[in-house]
């Protein structure tokens, strides 16, 4: 879930992002592009063509206040009905309930909580993620 509208425009407009399968890779869109200061309503979240896709998700990011999302950032695995959110060698890491996974392109791993907060980059990103396990019907 998107928790600050930088999130939402990342997202292309909406709050959530259902994840389907795992792992779940996520980056910065690179041919995004501003338009009267703004990112673009209309481009899309995932892309498709020939050639395979480096995420599953592409997040758009405004780079007046920096650059925190790195082309391949991160993962989201499920093992045995447990979350990991795993550093892809970023630049600036994600922060996950205030712990700082990655960055420095090295790389890192953690397990997700329901209601954790997760920052895409460093402290100052306004990227900001609430994970939330999905309930699902039998």
């Amino acid at each position: 879930m998107a928790v600050t509208e930088e999130a939402v425009r990342a997202l292309g407009g909406t709050r959530e992002l259902r994840l389907t399968q795992f792992p779940f890779r996520v980056g910065r869109e690179r041919r995004s592009f501003l338009v009267d200061d703004r990112l673009p309503a209309d481009v899309p979240q995932r892309r498709h063509g020939a050639a395979p896709p480096v995420n599953d998700a592409y997040l758009l990011e405004d780079s007046s206040g920096g650059l925190h999302i790195s082309g391949a950032h991160f993962a989201i695995e499920c093992i045995a009905e447990r979350y990991f959110l795993v550093d892809r060698g970023s630049a600036c890491g994600t922060m996950v309930a205030g712990d700082l996974i990655g960055g420095n392109r090295k790389g890192g791993r953690t397990e997700l909580r329901d209601g954790d907060e997760v920052i895409v980059g460093t402290g100052r990103s306004r990227y900001i993620f609430r994970f939330h396990f999905a309930v699902t019907a039998p």
